[in-house]
C-alpha cells in the first residue's frame, strides 16, 4: 500500500521483532523528527499468542515489543518523549509501574496511565509512545 501524495513525508515503520499489526494500522509512523508508535500489546511476535504469566509477564512483553518498534524506527528508549499505558485494571498500577520504572531506568518520559474497559485480545496492558528521532 502506498502513502497518499499529501502524506509523502510520512514513513511506515515495521519490525519483525514485534507482532504485526492486528488491524488496519502500522506499528509506527515517522513524521518529521517524531516517531508515533501504536499501542503494543503482549503478543509473541513469532506465535502471535498472548504471553502467559499474568500482568508482570504481559507488561514486560508489551514494553519489549515497544522497544523493538522504537529501534526499528531508528531511535532508542532514552528518546521516548511520551507514553500512554492502558490497563485492564488500575489495581495493577503498582506492579506495572515497577516494571515500567526498571524498563526505562533513569529516563522518565511524560506518561498517562488509564484504566479501560477492554483491550485487544483481552490483554491486561497496552503501551503506546511518541519518540524523538533527533
Amino acid at each position: 500500500m502506498s502513502i497518499p501524495k499529501t502524506h509523502q513525508s510520512l514513513t511506515i515503520v515495521s519490525s519483525s521483532s514485534a507482532p504485526a499489526a492486528i488491524g488496519p494500522y502500522s506499528q509506527a509512523i515517522k513524521a518529521g523528527d517524531l516517531l508515533f508508535c501504536s499501542g503494543c500489546i503482549p503478543l509473541d511476535a513469532t506465535t502471535g499468542e498472548i504471553v502467559t504469566g499474568g500482568v508482570e509477564a504481559q507488561t514486560e512483553k508489551a514494553l519489549a515489543n515497544l522497544k523493538a518498534v522504537v529501534e526499528a524506527g531508528g531511535s532508542e528508549l532514552g528518546k521516548v518523549v511520551k507514553t500512554t499505558v492502558f490497563l485492564k485494571s488500575m489495581n495493577d498500577f503498582v506492579i506495572v509501574n515497577s516494571i515500567y520504572a526498571k524498563f526505562f531506568g533513569d529516563h522518565k518520559p511524560a506518561r498517562s496511565a488509564v484504566e479501560v474497559a477492554r483491550l485487544p485480545k483481552d490483554v491486561l496492558v497496552e503501551v503506546e509512545a511518541i519518540v524523538s528521532l533527533k
